[in-house]
């Protein structure tokens, strides 16, 4: 079977990897980009995320419980630098332990192990400079080279007899005769096509389709500071708040990266262009597109100060502190400096609300991953696990 996969994050090439091991497969990969994982996969905090929150029953949870089982053995085989050190997560006043214990019997539902309360002698042991009126240990989380482990997977693709064509980008796709043809001049037929597309991922759909879709991807910048050296003793490992569970944003939170470097953040405000990674990057027509979308609109009105909230972390770094200090009150303005961005790509339906969980859809045989932000990347082998097995025939 000839397979093309369009975008080159790390759901596609997972896809890309978990396809070419099968010998009958000829597995072609298209980024438009230079370099793989150059937009959501390569600029995220590096995570592997167990499940912990997610609504039982969902991809989310399923494909994150055994996602990070295979990503850690995947790590292990092709020695990939990674490092299972467990998180806290901090509930900060009463109301914050109620949420904390939901969050506790969440993550036992969906099967996690090792969940434990920490006293106070526990969490100083662990991070002495943290603050918590109640405290979640979650051992099974940890930290990854996202971009080592793409990298692994092009070659992977290559070495299987595939290949991943890089600075490509996919203008005009052709049916004809169940056969699949794409860009004018090109001479290769596919059985099926993947479009695993992130920020572009409602765009290509309508595209490629010509169907509509009831929903929009509205994009989501994460900032992140950075810990100045003197600064890293206040971090261990990994230190999140209780989320807001009307929310798949985990909060302000703090990360030691597999390089030793420790970060804070990422906030969540409107990006003013679908790849944009600064203030400064703008396009009046992309803003326009969903600035102008009925379900963004009722987004907005029905969170409004949340919203307002996380603008003014981005414009105010005072603002952004505040929160660090909500988890490590010892944290000042000198203790940090101004990091990298990500920008996550949010599906928001026609009624206003964030998309919750992972969405894939197909038309003849065309298969589209609309909705796959966090934790796609830790679930990344067992996404490609799930479609081959229910949409590639």
């Amino acid at each position: 079977m000839n397979i093309a996969i369009v975008g080159g994050g790390i759901v596609g090439l997972a896809l890309g990897y978990k396809l070419s091991k099968v010998k009958e497969n000829k597995v072609h990969v298209y980024e438009k980009e230079k370099e793989v994982g150059f937009h959501q996969s390569g600029r995220n905090s590096g995570v592997l995320h167990c499940g912990l929150a997610y609504k039982p029953g969902s991809l989310k949870a399923k494909l994150a419980v055994s996602g990070i089982k295979q990503m850690v053995k995947y790590c292990n085989d092709y020695k990939i630098n990674h490092d299972v050190c467990g998180k806290i997560v901090v509930a900060s006043n009463e109301d914050e332990a109620k949420l904390l214990e939901n969050t506790a019997q969440r993550g036992n539902l969906n099967g996690l192990k090792g969940l434990k309360y920490l006293n106070n002698k526990e969490l100083k042991d662990r991070e002495p400079f943290v603050s918590s009126h109640k405290t979640l240990l979650v051992p099974e989380e940890g930290i990854v080279d996202y971009k080592g482990v793409m990298i692994s997977m092009k070659e992977n693709i290559i070495n299987s007899g595939g290949n991943v064509f890089l600075d490509t980008k996919i203008e005009k796709v052709e049916e004809k005769k169940n056969y699949i043809y794409i860009n004018k001049n090109s001479s290769v037929s596919y059985n099926t096509i993947i479009y695993t597309t992130g920020l572009q991922s409602d765009i290509n759909f309508k595209k490629f389709t010509n169907n509509k879709l009831k929903a929009k991807i509205v994009p989501f910048r994460g900032e992140y500071y950075t810990l100045e050296e003197h600064a890293k003793k206040l971090v261990n490992h990994l230190v999140y708040p209780v989320g807001n569970p009307k929310f798949p944003f985990l909060g302000v939170h703090f990360t030691r990266m597999i390089n030793g470097d420790r970060e804070v953040g990422p906030n969540a405000v409107l990006a003013f262009k679908r790849e944009g990674y600064k203030n400064t990057d703008i396009s009046i027509n992309e803003m326009l597109d969903y600035l102008s979308y009925l379900g963004f609109l009722k987004f907005i009105g029905k969170n409004f100060l949340f919203s307002l909230n996380e603008f003014s972390t981005s414009i105010l770094k005072s603002s952004f502190l505040k929160k660090t200090q909500k988890l490590i009150p010892d944290i000042s303005s000198s203790d940090i400096k101004s990091g990298p961005a990500g920008v996550r790509a949010q599906g928001i339906d026609h009624k206003g609300n964030l998309m919750m969980d992972f969405d894939i859809k197909t038309h003849k045989n065309q298969i589209h991953v609309i909705n796959a932000p966090s934790p796609a990347a830790t679930s990344a082998l067992s996404i490609a696990d799930y479609i081959i097995k229910n949409y590639i025939k």
